[in-house]
């Protein structure tokens, strides 16, 4: 009797280090994808992935282990439940249970699954055993060969939409050059292909406006005098008046 108690002491010891173990890793990976999920590489994950997998499988070899008692065999009951809150297992626990109370003790301490999945497990069970190997075999190539069909398809009609994509395309006038453009980028870039002026240009006197001329010509008359136009029409307003001086 001492003997397997020392050996499930052992053998829990075991477990809780290596289960530490494996929680402390997923911790680890959760952080790193909600901090570095902008930096992350793949080949990071992929060791991430690699290091759970890796202490998955030593538990199980520590479950599997010879030394290791059949747990099954054993029987875990509450020796005591208290509704007020638990600092102890709450520190225990990482705060996820504050108190061992009867709401949490069914879910923690539940050996069975719930009647609805345990009863739908064992119709997956029942049907798997009264299938036969030819028949399995027959469903799996089966749903392999419908899966096959439809990626065919799916690239067949992707690639006549390609196709007549590209038939439109090549179809189409060319409106454009693009040795022009490159010509054009070049020009306006780096001043490829402009011929630089000798000497600076000319300036170019403006084109006379209206005002400009009006005024040009007001200046050609002496002052004082009016132009001969306006003479001309004030001597024949004079004769013309009736009551002529």
């Amino acid at each position: 009797m001492e003997r397997e108690e020392k050996a499930l002491d052992v053998a829990l010891d075991a477990m809780i280090s290596r289960t530490q173990d494996l929680k402390n890793s997923i911790a680890s990976f959760i952080i790193k994808l909600e901090t570095e999920y902008e930096t992350l590489q793949w080949p990071s994950v992929l060791n991430s992935f690699a290091l759970l997998s890796g202490q998955l499988n030593t538990l199980m070899k520590v479950l599997r282990n010879e030394k290791t008692p059949p747990l099954r065999n054993r029987i875990l009951l509450p020796l005591f439940l208290n509704p007020e809150r638990d600092e102890e297992l709450a520190k225990l626990t990482e705060n996820r249970i504050q108190c061992f109370n009867h709401e949490v003790v069914p879910d923690y301490l539940r050996t069975k699954p719930d009647p609805e999945i345990e009863a739908a497990e064992l119709q997956i069970n029942t049907k798997a055993s009264q299938m036969s190997m030819d028949a399995a075999q027959a469903g799996m190539f089966s749903s392999l060969n419908k899966i096959v069909n439809t990626i065919e398809t799916l690239l067949k009609t992707t690639r006549e939409d390609w196709e007549s994509t590209s038939g439109q395309r090549s179809a189409l006038a060319q409106t454009s050059s693009l040795a022009d453009t490159n010509a054009l980028i070049g020009a306006l870039s780096t001043g490829k292909g402009l011929r630089p002026s000798l000497g600076s240009p000319k300036s170019q006197s403006p084109l006379p406006t209206a005002q400009s001329r009006g005024a040009k010509a007001f200046s050609m008359h002496p002052a004082g005098k009016m132009p001969s136009s306006i003479k001309t029409n004030i001597k024949s307003a004079g004769a013309s008046h009736p009551y002529g001086r």
